[in-house]
């Protein structure tokens, strides 16, 4: 596992800049720098609207005495979603607007939740609750 996160710690920075370069070359310097300045302020801003969108979900599910399991995913992806829009580059800019637009976050959920629920049912991830009652 720990060599998969270095590979892609390492390999993601190098394929950005692959094609920031390769974009810089296309279409020039300076319209390229726009379009990652653009995509960071337009991120930020959709970044805030999201994220106080799932804060306030998160209340109002806590206010009916829910526990807001699934706008706390939400609130996962808003997160991830914003720290990619804040590293500079094409792919992490795509996928960090694909985790911040709610169509995008469904289908993220969706696929994550299908790959837990088959990592558990063959045994290789496990999950415990807590009801809040100690056994005696």
């Amino acid at each position: 596992m720990f060599i998969t996160y270095l590979a892609l710690f390492v390999i993601v920075p190098f394929v950005e800049l692959y094609i920031l370069i390769e974009l810089g070359k296309s279409i020039g310097v300076l319209p390229t720098l726009g379009i990652v300045v653009i995509t960071g302020i337009a991120g930020a801003a959709l970044a805030k609207q999201q994220g106080l969108g799932v804060w306030h979900r998160i209340q109002t599910e806590l206010s009916y005495g829910h526990m807001p399991g699934d706008v706390l995913f939400d609130g996962v992806l808003v997160l991830i979603g914003s720290v990619l829009l804040l590293t500079p580059g094409i792919l992490t800019d795509i996928t960090g607007f694909i985790l911040l637009i709610p169509p995008g976050r469904f289908m993220v959920k969706k696929y994550v939740k299908a790959w837990a629920s088959k990592k558990i049912q063959s045994g290789q991830m496990t999950y415990y609750t807590h009801t809040g009652f100690d056994e005696y």
